[in-house]
């Protein structure tokens, strides 16, 4: 705990529980948007590079959870399935993950809060896309690519995932299990990632461990409460929140 506080005051620890919790919450309830909340929120307060570290293991058990909830063979059916947007996405998240110490962190920042909310503003004026000749293995390999591009850099790649499955009419059931399957994967390649680029450390690791507690304490109280709300109203209140803190990141972008 000594070795955290020289990271970051007991008030700014207390704050990120707090964040951690909330995007716990939200993950339970929608299958989505634990990274967004969690990089948005912490990154208002904290180094870009120190609030990425703080959501590496929050996202990897969050999704183990999420990918594994009708079992493994389920599990193993959804990667065979999307195994062209799994690899391509690995490959140029772990090129990408090595630039987080090369860009500015406007730049970082930046690249964090626009398609966050390109994606919110989408979604909220009722774009829903729709592929009519069903899926599409270049389209596949070029959504994997950018969301691959992106979670390298920021620990997000929720906004592109979420559209792909969407455009191809995804069962419910499947889209939540497959997206657990995606991003649990890219997590395991994140972290590995950002163990070798130095972001996850042995000074910032105990930080993301601890963070651990709210975020799936957050996300057991939201999977409690999930079929007992208006899921529909509810994911777009979420996406008001994620606009907001889209517009946050690339407010700060801006000013740096």
């Amino acid at each position: 705990m000594d070795s955290i506080l020289t990271l970051i005051s007991p008030s700014l620890l207390a704050l990120s529980f707090a964040i951690a919790a909330v995007a716990g919450l939200v993950k339970g309830m929608v299958g989505f948007a634990m990274p967004m909340i969690l990089i948005s929120g912490l990154s208002s307060f904290l180094s870009p590079e120190l609030a990425l570290a703080g959501l590496i293991l929050p996202a990897l058990v969050s999704n183990a959870i999420q990918a594994l909830q009708q079992g493994w063979r389920a599990a193993l059916a959804s990667m065979r399935r999307f195994g062209l947007f799994l690899g391509v996405g690995l490959a140029f998240l772990l090129l990408s993950s090595q630039l987080v110490r090369v860009l500015p962190a406007n730049v970082l920042l930046g690249m964090i809060g626009a398609p966050v909310t390109l994606f919110c503003v989408m979604q909220l004026a009722g774009w829903k896309p729709h592929l009519q000749h069903g899926p599409s293995r270049w389209l596949e390999g070029v959504t994997g690519a950018i969301a691959g591009f992106i979670g390298g850099l920021s620990g997000v790649w929720g906004p592109p995932v979420v559209a792909y499955l969407t455009a191809i009419d995804t069962e419910k059931r499947e889209q939540v299990r497959v997206q657990g399957v995606i991003y649990g994967l890219g997590a395991l390649a994140l972290t590995g990632a950002h163990v070798a680029s130095g972001v996850l450390n042995a000074q910032t690791a105990p930080f993301s461990a601890l963070l651990l507690i709210p975020g799936l304490a957050g996300m057991w109280l939201g999977m409690k409460v999930h079929d007992r709300i208006d899921q529909a109203a509810f994911r777009k209140i979420t996406l008001w929140v994620l606009l907001l803190a889209g517009l946050n990141l690339m407010r700060r972008a801006l000013m740096g």
